[in-house]
């Protein structure tokens, strides 16, 4: 078999055999597959695309090519989250600990961010003592005790997907919906669980940018995993504007507390409901959908909820003392209001700008090699389809520097106000199952 062959025959729009796909992602891996020819395939796949079997093939050859996790020895059916990214994006630390609530195991494998702020385990390290370090009988036994337990990816993670990601980056393949639905698919079927829920973001604040390039990654992404055994379903939520109130780590794990008490901003918590609804549905912990949104409801209302987290936190080193006094968490020294420049209805605030000044401020990393600056970030006051008066607070700076001319200006031109009312965006667009 030569990889030359394999190329000619997706690039004239034959199907590949499992073989061909195999041996084009492990020669790769191990090297004896060049870059040039990679890329020459990763090109044949952009414009030639690939059926769903060639899609699956491709995702579990990745799957194959380093670690997997094993966690048959967590008690019950593991259910996994991701998300395709965006601004003020704190599903997980709320989700987590509420569907735990349920008796639903999270065995949750997470990164850092590189962009607006960081990922999920930057934003846990907002709290004091927080750590990630487990070996993997600890995580294990964390998970069945308490059913949420988060650690860093494996170094060795599908490193298939890393190699050929970063050739896709530099090749102008990366908007290829195989190539983008196989590398998510490929680290959530590596990171073990036997049911994925995925919430594909769409708008100016998302990697898809419209509602059907959205919907036609989640397809490709549902019918993936429902076709190497692993039972999927994706929502597809709105990125237009930032999800929330907060954007940056500490400001978003405070977010999380309110929510996870029934106090947090409705958009977070309604997405958070609907998430946490199609997991408690197929771990097979509620007979609906409807159910397992009033039972989700019940623990937020109850209290444990909010004791899950606790107890998340305190299993991995965290100060538990910051769920109920969240002044304990990192704090900027100068919060500032931006004040609306003019009365009218909030028309729109473009997501991923917001998330540059927020970056700008020291929340999120330009570079790999950037500090975070956990405490620092934006508050928004008002979100689109707000009236607004002239003077009123639009967003509060959380900074540690008193150079902020550039971040306020990003942000005012990030904002438009108009005098006509607004209607706010929809934030569920469609949801695929099998």
């Amino acid at each position: 078999m030569r990889m030359v062959d394999i190329i000619a025959k997706k690039r004239d729009g034959h199907e590949l055999t499992t073989e061909e796909i195999q041996f084009a992602i492990q020669g790769y891996t191990n090297g004896t597959v060049p870059d040039y020819q990679m890329s020459a395939f990763a090109m044949a796949v952009f414009f030639r695309d690939m059926t769903d079997r060639e899609r699956a093939d491709l995702t579990m050859a990745m799957v194959h090519s380093g670690d997997t996790i094993d966690l048959s020895a967590v008690e019950g059916i593991k259910v996994d989250k991701h998300s395709t990214g965006g601004v003020g994006d704190t599903t997980t630390l709320v989700l987590g600990p509420l569907v735990a609530a349920l008796g639903v195991p999270v065995a949750k494998m997470s990164g850092r961010g590189l962009g607006h702020t960081g990922g999920t385990i930057d934003k846990l390290e907002a709290v004091p003592g927080f750590h990630v370090e487990l070996e993997n009988e600890e995580f294990i036994r964390l998970v069945n005790e308490n059913k949420i337990a988060v650690i860093g990816q494996s170094g060795n993670l599908t490193p298939a997907d890393k190699k050929l990601y970063a050739l896709r980056d530099v090749t102008a393949t990366v908007n290829s919906i195989p190539l983008i639905a196989s590398s998510i698919m490929s680290k959530k079927i590596a990171a073990g669980a036997d049911a994925i829920v995925l919430d594909v973001k769409t708008g100016a604040g998302a990697f898809m940018k419209t509602a059907e390039e959205a919907r036609n990654l989640a397809e490709a992404m549902v019918r993936i995993g429902n076709n190497v055994g692993r039972k999927t379903m994706a929502v597809i939520s709105d990125m237009s504007q930032p999800l929330g109130l907060a954007i940056g780590n500490a400001l978003e794990v405070k977010e999380a507390i309110d929510t996870l008490q029934g106090k947090g901003p409705k958009d977070l918590e309604d997405l958070c409901l609907t998430l946490g609804s199609q997991m408690v549905y197929l771990a097979g912990k509620a007979s609906s959908l409807e159910a397992a949104r009033a039972k989700l409801l019940e623990v937020m209302q109850n209290g444990k909820a909010l004791e899950a987290f606790k107890t998340f936190l305190l299993a991995q080193g965290g100060d538990t003392s910051v769920v109920d006094d969240p002044s304990k968490l990192p704090q900027a020294t100068y919060v500032v209001d931006l004040p609306a420049q003019a009365d009218g209805y909030v028309a729109e605030i473009v997501a991923d700008e917001i998330g540059t000044a927020a970056m700008l401020l020291g929340a999120g990393r330009a570079t790999k090699e950037s500090e975070i600056d956990l405490a620092v970030g934006l508050m928004l006051c008002k979100k689109v389809g707000d009236q607004v008066r002239r003077g009123e607070p639009l967003v509060t700076i959380h900074a540690n520097s008193r150079d902020i001319e550039e971040v306020k200006q990003k942000i005012y031109n990030s904002i438009t106000i108009s005098a006509q009312p607004v209607e706010a965006p929809v934030l569920i667009h469609d949801t695929v199952t099998r």
